[in-house]
């Protein structure tokens, strides 16, 4: 009886180790050694694949093991011990049969819960792929001898959950929300399984969805356009100057985007003898509102074809021009090519000290310097100075924010192109708080 206690206990972490080895293991690599010829990795992977009905079967094989070892355990182990405590002086039948089966008890449940248990639990987790590998086989055939009561006893829970009116759960769906999915990521960081540019890369994956043509677009001001009253000569002039693949084509002012035209088109042109008329290459360009997400807008663009969209306000205006390489920086960050001789957008001086290009997002500043900016009408850190300013902005002045200081480096007109940071350090906000 001793060693048919110590089998439960057996059975019963085999269970437990069956259970959370299918719930850990990937399918993909299920599926890449079944592949190679596995019969056990094929096996797994069918059981993985009715993950629900095998998971009753383990918690059927727990409940079943777990009882018989109360039945069995117990009293065989009380029965084993009981004669060290007969013949005690002052101890009756009663008192030492009690203290037997209280010790029998302590042992068989330490037992269940170190051996049948925890043990288990925790070589599944850590050794997922072999533990799935090792009890697939045998959990299938415990799986078809108890297929009707498994079934029967599935179908009891889910009448009572349904009287309840609750759906029953599927304990196959292992989806995640975004936020558990960016804790996820966060915590493989920590554990090493992330180096810092993949988990910079996951999470601008998760950022992406949230942004809207608006947040990315190149504005108005900096947009370079070809209009129809240029000469030819003068619109190989601005090609020569900015070097851009392709062009917006107005009609006298920027709110009047008549279509786009490619560069190619106008070295072709160019090698056409008599009148060159601007307009004949013109080419359709595509025009959206500023709150369209930017996961949406890729979309568009790459069904239709095109590099470039036009940004409208609301009152039909022209906002600014988005680009496919626009939207890609948002996953990969910045991209330059061997002409570009721009700075980066974000640049770090020293270790308190920030160079910022006035149109990074406050997002993306508050993200960096762990605060929070808010401003409803603004996206980016040069706006967000010149609404706290309330003037139009020259060259040094000054905004603060929860002791941080925001200096206005360029301007051009209205516009604030530079900033600089300077945030506090860390001993100083320790000391404050």
């Amino acid at each position: 009886m001793i060693l048919f206690a110590f089998l439960l206990v057996g059975l019963n972490g085999l269970f437990v180790a069956a259970e959370f080895s299918l719930i850990k293991v990937r399918k993909t690599r299920l599926a890449e050694l079944a592949e190679n010829g596995s019969p056990r990795a094929q096996t797994a992977l069918d059981v993985t694949s009715q993950l629900d009905a095998y998971l009753s079967a383990c918690q059927l094989g727990i409940t079943l093991s777990s009882l018989g070892l109360g039945w069995v355990g117990e009293p065989a182990i009380a029965t084993l011990i009981e004669p060290l405590f007969t013949g005690i002086a002052g101890w009756s039948t009663i008192y030492t049969h009690t203290i037997s089966l209280v010790i029998a008890f302590s042992i068989i449940t330490l037992l269940h819960i170190v051996l049948g248990e925890l043990v288990p639990k925790s070589l599944a987790i850590q050794r997922s792929e072999s533990t799935a590998l090792a009890t697939a086989g045998l959990l299938k055939g415990f799986y078809w001898i108890c297929y009707p009561i498994i079934r029967a006893l599935n179908g009891l829970a889910n009448l009572v959950l349904r009287m309840l009116r609750i759906e029953p759960a599927n304990e196959a769906d292992l989806s995640h929300s975004e936020e558990e999915l960016r804790m996820l990521v966060d915590a493989s960081q920590k554990h090493g399984y992330l180096d810092k540019l993949e988990g910079k890369l996951l999470d601008n994956v998760f950022e992406f969805s949230d942004r809207n043509a608006s947040e990315v677009m190149v504005p108005r001001q900096d947009m370079v356009c070809i209009f129809i009253q240029d000469t030819f000569e003068e619109v190989l002039e601005v090609v020569k100057k900015y070097g851009h693949t392709r062009y917006l084509l107005c009609d006298d002012d920027k709110d009047h985007v008549l279509g786009l035209v490619h560069m190619r088109d106008i070295l072709r042109l160019q090698e056409q003898s008599g009148a060159k008329d601007i307009i004949q290459i013109k080419r359709d360009i595509l025009a959206v509102p500023e709150g369209m997400p930017i996961s949406h807008l890729v979309q568009r663009m790459r069904s239709l074809r095109t590099h470039i969209a036009v940004v409208v306000d609301e009152f039909g205006g022209s906002a600014g021009l988005v680009t496919i390489e626009d939207m890609l920086e948002e996953l990969v960050g910045e991209i330059y090519d061997e002409f570009e001789s721009e700075q980066p957008p974000i640049q770090k001086i020293s270790e308190n000290e920030y160079l910022l290009n006035g149109r990074v997002l406050m997002e993306e500043v508050s993200e960096m310097l762990d605060i929070q900016l808010e401003e409803e009408t603004v996206t980016t850190i040069g706006g967000y100075i010149f609404s706290r300013l309330g003037r139009k902005p020259v060259k040094g002045d000054s905004v603060f924010f929860e002791g941080i200081q925001f200096e206005v480096i360029e301007v051009m007109g209205f516009r604030i192109t530079q900033v600089k940071i300077v945030s506090k350090p860390l001993e100083t906000k320790l000391s404050e708080e």
